[in-house]
C-alpha cells in the first residue's frame, strides 16, 4: 500500500474529489494548510505599500491506495488539479506498513 500525499489549490478540491471517485477512491483525509515553494510566496499592494505574503492556503489530500491502483490515482490528481500556472502543488509518495481499522480490527487492503 502507499500513501498519496497531495498538496493542491483549494479551488480544485471538488473537481479532484470526483475524479477520485470516479476512479473508486472511498476515503481520503483532506487538511487546510499554507505553505510557499520555490516562489518563496508572491507580493501584492495594500494601501499603496507592497508587502509579501509567505504563506499560500493550500489543501493537503491524504489518500491511502493499493499498489496496483497507485499509478492511476496519480494521474486523475495531476489531470484534475492542474491549472498550468504556477503553484499548483505537489504530490507525495509514501510506503505504508499497516493499516488498522480501530472498530473492527480489520488490516490491511481490508482495513482501507
Amino acid at each position: 500500500m502507499k500513501k498519496v500525499e497531495a498538496i493542491i489549490k483549494p479551488f480544485k478540491l471538488d473537481e479532484v474529489k470526483e475524479s477520485l471517485s470516479e476512479v473508486g477512491v472511498e476515503g481520503m483525509t483532506v487538511t487546510e494548510v499554507k505553505g510557499f515553494g520555490r516562489t518563496g510566496g508572491k507580493r501584492e499592494i495594500y494601501r499603496g505599500a507592497e508587502y509579501v505574503v509567505d504563506f499560500i492556503p493550500k489543501i493537503k489530500l491524504e489518500i491511502i491506495v493499493a499498489d496496483e491502483q497507485l499509478h492511476q490515482v496519480l494521474d486523475v490528481i495531476q489531470k484534475a488539479a492542474r491549472t498550468g500556472r504556477i503553484g499548483d502543488g505537489k504530490i507525495f509518495v509514501l510506503p505504508v506498513e499497516e493499516v488498522i481499522r480501530i472498530r473492527t480490527g480489520e488490516k490491511g487492503a481490508e482495513a482501507v
